[in-house]
């Protein structure tokens, strides 16, 4: 077994471009950004993601088996949940990115007092 994952010759590359690809969908990403506060019903998904419930669940479900959110029971719904920290980071560093590319001074580099 080798140290470091981060290798060019990692086992995990293309796991890795299979995580890239579940968050090339914005409604995905939008997901994880009403996640990354806590757990939500997917009614309360839908209505902040501005989707359909039923379009909701699918994207979860797909989420659910590549295990980037879990579940919990409460009652009758469902509460979904981050499995971790690294796809609201992962979705973090992209959003992070984007802005980068629109030039100038990111969002993200200000300090309270360049904004203020």
């Amino acid at each position: 077994m080798k140290s470091c994952s981060l290798g060019v010759d990692s086992q995990y590359v293309e796991l890795a471009v299979e995580v890239f690809s579940m968050l090339a969908d914005a409604t995905r990403v939008r997901i994880i950004l009403a996640l990354r506060d806590g757990e939500m019903a997917v009614g309360a998904l839908a209505e902040t993601v501005g989707k359909s419930p039923a379009a909701v669940s699918q994207h979860l479900a797909k989420m659910r088996l590549a295990h980037m959110v879990s579940t919990r029971q409460d009652g009758t719904k469902v509460m979904y949940r981050l499995e971790n920290e690294h796809a609201r980071q992962l979705v973090a560093d992209a959003i992070y990115q984007a802005e980068h590319a629109l030039g100038g001074l990111p969002a993200h580099h200000r300090t309270e007092k360049a904004t203020a």
